[in-house]
């Protein structure tokens, strides 16, 4: 999924990439972040998770990993490119095997309203 943002692309890409901002445009998820010994502690509704993004590159890419307490890792694709004078946000979002089909909707909604929210920050209407 995506979303088209009227902002450069390199703006987006430093403001989604710094874990601080996380809880203004990913609340649902992350209800504040601290970083500790090196590693992003995320206060998440199911509890604390460690979150960590790719390492800063020139492509704009933003994967990153949330590791449960129970030690279950996913994997998020994500990228920034460039979109006309604006940007493209990608997002792929993985239905996991048991996850049902209204919970993967479920899911795919929130993704979809984070990017929004994402959007609206970055273009000064949130």
């Amino acid at each position: 999924m995506s979303v088209t943002i009227a902002a450069p692309p390199e703006c987006v890409y430093a403001y989604a990439a710094n874990p601080a901002n996380l809880p203004a445009w990913v609340p649902s998820f992350c209800l504040s972040v601290a970083e500790v010994d090196g590693k992003w502690i995320v206060q998440s509704p199911d509890g604390p998770v460690v979150f960590s993004f790719a390492p800063r590159n020139d492509f704009a890419v933003l994967d990153h990993q949330v590791t449960l307490a129970t030690g279950e890792t996913f994997n998020n694709p994500m990228r920034v490119i460039a979109n006309g004078g604006g940007s493209e946000v990608l997002f792929t979002l993985f239905q996991t095997e048991g996850m049902t089909d209204v919970a993967f909707a479920a899911d795919a909604a929130q993704v979809r309203s984070d990017l929004e929210t994402l959007r609206r920050i970055l273009e000064g209407s949130g």
